[in-house]
């Protein structure tokens, strides 16, 4: 798929209208973990003793240890919701040059907190079977680990260890700052007019990308063959297009009239 009619970038004013279009449209939406680390690093005393084995410096040497089997399906379905969440709050909302934070549309913010909630209650109730399943867990560790096992490597429930959080973070100059310091809080207001200014460019991207990667996944199934036989077309293939469209219109905040005509010429 080309994009070439995409080449060169919108009019700073068009960019300018639909920055604060976005500023005034969206909320700034954030997802935090609480995850239980698998992963630890072997002490000192057990990297020099892995390293004599090879004839090399143990401060020379990055070793660590896998606590718990993930594979394990009980270990499966926690990390199977985490990806779940993830990926929702990727698909209703728009990215922002902040690490951690995402723009979902205002009118939307009761829909997404509510779904958060659903993948919350959904994770609660994955953490207790994993629970269930946790003395296995270790037994199986301590019997693959041999002298790593270390039992205070290990809480004695995964209740807790695990959640996810939501939370709308302000992007925005605080009010006060407008009295303390009226030239910092103009600063600061021309940064966050940058930020979104930004946003608008990184959304177009976006489209641009995820849309170049659909058809060229759409084209390369609908030519050529795999050993003499027809490349095997999967339904997949147009729910993700159809997926996208609903999602461009969505959130598409109309900054690039390119953009608009590709994505029609698309459809």
């Amino acid at each position: 798929m080309s994009t070439s009619i995409l080449t060169e970038p919108p009019p700073s004013s068009a960019v300018s209208s639909s920055s604060e279009h976005l500023r005034a449209t969206m909320a700034a939406a954030r997802l935090s973990f609480t995850w239980f680390g698998v992963c630890k690093s072997l002490t000192s005393q057990q990297k020099n003793q892995a390293a004599d084995s090879f004839g090399a410096e143990g401060k020379f040497l990055s070793a660590g240890k896998k606590l718990l089997d993930t594979s394990h399906p009980a270990f499966r379905a926690v990390t199977t919701i985490r990806g779940k969440a993830v990926s929702y709050w990727k698909s209703v909302s728009l990215p922002f040059p902040e690490p951690g934070i995402r723009l979902v549309r205002q009118d939307s913010i009761t829909a997404f907190d509510n779904q958060i909630a659903a993948y919350r209650d959904e994770l609660t109730e994955a953490v207790h079977k994993l629970d269930r399943k946790y003395d296995d867990l270790r037994q199986t560790a301590r019997d693959r680990l041999g002298e790593l096992f270390d039992s205070a490597d290990y809480p004695s429930s995964l209740i807790g260890m695990f959640s996810i959080e939501s939370d709308y973070p302000s992007v925005e100059p605080p009010d006060y700052l407008r009295q303390l310091d009226p030239e910092l809080y103009e600063q600061e207001c021309q940064r966050v007019q940058a930020r979104f200014s930004e946003a608008v460019q990184l959304a177009e991207q976006a489209f641009i990308d995820e849309l170049h990667q659909l058809v060229e996944h759409l084209s390369e199934r609908l030519s050529g063959h795999v050993d003499g036989k027809p490349k095997v077309f999967r339904d997949t293939a147009i729910t993700n297009l159809t997926e996208f469209f609903d999602r461009f219109q969505q959130l598409n905040i109309r900054s690039n009239s390119d953009l608009d005509d590709l994505v029609a010429n698309a459809q």
